[in-house]
This record gives structure tokens, sequence and C-alpha cells, in this order.
């Protein structure tokens, strides 16, 4: 009996639904898992974001006693928007262009914003998977994906948000797909069921 993946989908990803356009999926498909790399990666921007806006501030309330006060506070502005920009908003767009989909035909992983890559690999290329997480990683409640496949070397996804989870389910799609299971009507060559 097939189970219903999009109502196990819907579990998975709570909290991280996003929406997956269906006129990129062929005919049949549908999106099981679909998700941004984990919070975890914005922890820095944010803190970078605090520091530039909070140290641009405070240089900017020390240098207000000066006669070229003015210009140095137009120098804080841009040296601060450039940080912002550079190390806070660019991570963060790659972040939201960062995606991780795992279909009833394939895993396909997206990134980028100017330069777009993307990665198919179909469900019954993929050889085995395994998950890897820290300390860390686990109270945070994210981990690396490691599928083979027939490349020659591991593919790795950081940063997934709930690993096991997705580990879990994505073996499942593998191994339960109902074109491989047998039927009472399939017969082999020589008769035997």
């Amino acid at each position: 009996m097939r189970r219903e993946p999009h109502v196990e989908a819907s579990r998975a990803t709570e909290g991280t639904a996003v929406a997956y356009p269906d006129d990129l999926l062929s005919t049949g498909e549908h999106v099981v898992i679909h998700q941004h790399p984990h919070w975890k990666t914005l922890v820095v921007p944010a803190l970078v974001l605090v520091v530039a806006v909070g140290g641009g501030g405070w240089l900017a309330v020390l240098v207000s006693d000066f006669g070229w006060a003015s210009i140095a506070r137009v120098v804080l502005a841009v040296v601060v928007a450039v940080l912002v920009a550079w190390l806070a908003l660019a991570p963060v767009i790659r972040w939201r262009t960062t995606h991780f989909i795992i279909t009833s035909e394939r895993v396909m992983y997206r990134i980028g914003v100017f330069k777009r890559t993307g990665l198919d690999i179909p469900l019954g290329r993929i050889d085995s998977i395994r998950f890897e997480h820290t300390l860390l990683d686990r109270v945070l409640g994210c981990g690396t994906l490691v599928i083979e496949s027939a490349s020659d070397e591991p593919l790795e996804f950081d940063d997934i948000g709930r690993v096991e989870k997705v580990h879990s389910m994505l073996y499942r799609e593998i191994n339960d797909n109902p074109a491989d299971d047998h039927r009472p009507g399939d017969r082999v060559a020589d008769g035997r069921a």
C-alpha cells in the first residue's frame, strides 16, 4: 500500500514550508520536502548587521563634536551600508535562493542569484544516503545529508533542517516506489511469481 507522501511532507517541513513551482515538475511528480538551508546560516549575517549598525552609530556619536563630523557621518554611513550589503544582505539572499527539494522522482538542489546552478539526482540512481551532525547541529536540529549515487564522490548537502527526518523520508521515497513493487499478476519468464 502506497502512503501519501504529501501528508508526511507537511509534517516534516513544519515551519519551513516553501512553495515550489509545479510547472517545473514532470507529470505525476510531486514535492515531498522543500527547504531552504537551516536558519543557523543566518546567525552570522544577523550579528554582522547588529555590530555594523551599532558600531557605526557609536562612531557617529564619537565624531559629532568635530568640525568634519558631517563628512565622517557620510563616510561611516557608506562603510556601514557596504558591510551590511556584503556581509548581511548577500548571505540572506543566498539563503533565500537556495532550495533543497525531494520529489517523488528526484532530489533537486538549486542555488544562486545571478548565476543559478541546479543539480538533479533521480531517486533510482541513489545508492545510499546517510546523515551527519555535530553536537551543535543536534541541538539546533540540522545536519549534513550525504547522498551516494553514480557519481565518483558522495554529494554533501550542508545545513539541512531536521536532517534525520529528511533522511528517513528520502529513504522511504527511494524504497517505496510503486513501480518496483510486486503485483500478484506479475510473472517472470519461467512462470514463477
